[in-house]
């Protein structure tokens, strides 16, 4: 087997050394804020701090999908951090997570301001806010929130575990890759066999289950992510593609995963979101011809 190693962990671990990798200048083994900086306030009651990544993706289409339904009290600001220069490690955005990760969001719409962060909770809070997308029968409930926890605690095996180690890590270590190709084959045949009965992950209706789960797995059928399509086969899984096309030819789904992204076609790409009008005007493409 390739990639074994002689290296035997100490008794006590030190932070010593950056951890190799893309994200290596990011990655410390502490929490709070590194510097001080207020993050930007625009003029909707919800403030959005985020990058275009599968988790951020995850909020901007509930959010187009909410305005698509004509619930005009879900226009929101959608600021760009950009992680990868440490961002979120800003004192403004450690105030909203203190977690420092991407999204957080932050309700100014009542007396006082409500921050929400991790995307599960921001899922739920904007659908119990609207009445959206969240069965309200005991039974449809249990199965929406039961497919949304899944992601919860499924994506960081497909994207700690077999993105980093397929797509950043600087070595190639075959038994990590083997070990998390595994499980994402295993999880997108769970999804292929809930899909192949069910025409979304909590039955015949769209729901936040359904927008957790496919900026990650409907991108990555979709070839989207970690250039692992071919290497993972994900054509074997007809009902995950068909699930995932559906949900990509929303145009709720379409405008949602263009906010915050800085990749991509520059057509794709809209940094930031302050007005619907900014899909036809502040794109990249659009920003760079006018220049």
């Amino acid at each position: 087997m390739t990639g074994s190693s002689d290296y035997t962990p100490p008794k006590v671990w030190e932070w010593n050394k950056e951890n190799g990798g893309r994200f290596a200048n990011i990655n410390r083994p502490i929490s709070g804020s590194t510097h001080d900086k207020d993050l930007p306030v625009g003029r909707h009651p919800l403030q959005l701090y985020s990058l275009g990544t599968p988790n951020g993706v995850k909020v901007t289409v509930m959010l187009e999908e909410l305005l698509a339904l004509g619930h005009r009290g879900a226009e929101y600001d959608a600021w760009l951090i950009r992680i990868g220069d440490g961002d979120q490690f800003g004192s403004g955005f450690v105030a909203i997570n203190p977690n420092s990760k991407i999204p957080a969001l932050l309700d100014r719409g009542g007396p006082k301001p409500i921050r929400v962060f991790e995307t599960g909770a921001i899922l739920m809070y904007l659908a119990e806010k609207f009445a959206a997308f969240l069965p309200t029968e005991a039974a449809a409930r249990a199965e929406c929130l039961s497919w949304l926890f899944w992601q919860m605690g499924s994506a960081p095996y497909l994207g700690g575990g077999f993105g980093h180690f397929f797509a950043y890590a600087p070595t190639k270590i075959e038994y990590a890759i083997d070990r998390f190709a595994m499980e994402a084959k295993r999880q997108l045949d769970v999804l292929d066999k809930r899909l192949a009965d069910s025409e979304y992950l909590a039955g015949g209706e769209y729901t936040i289950a359904d927008i957790a789960v496919w900026p990650w797995y409907g991108g990555l059928v979709k070839g989207w992510l970690y250039g692992a399509a071919e290497f993972l086969q994900v054509e074997d899984y007809k009902n995950v593609q068909r699930w995932a096309d559906t949900i990509g030819n929303r145009p709720a789904a379409k405008r949602g995963r263009m906010v915050n992204r800085i990749n991509g076609e520059l057509s794709s790409q809209l940094h930031e979101r302050h007005d619907a009008g900014d899909f036809e005007t502040q794109t990249q493409d659009r920003l760079k011809f006018a220049g």
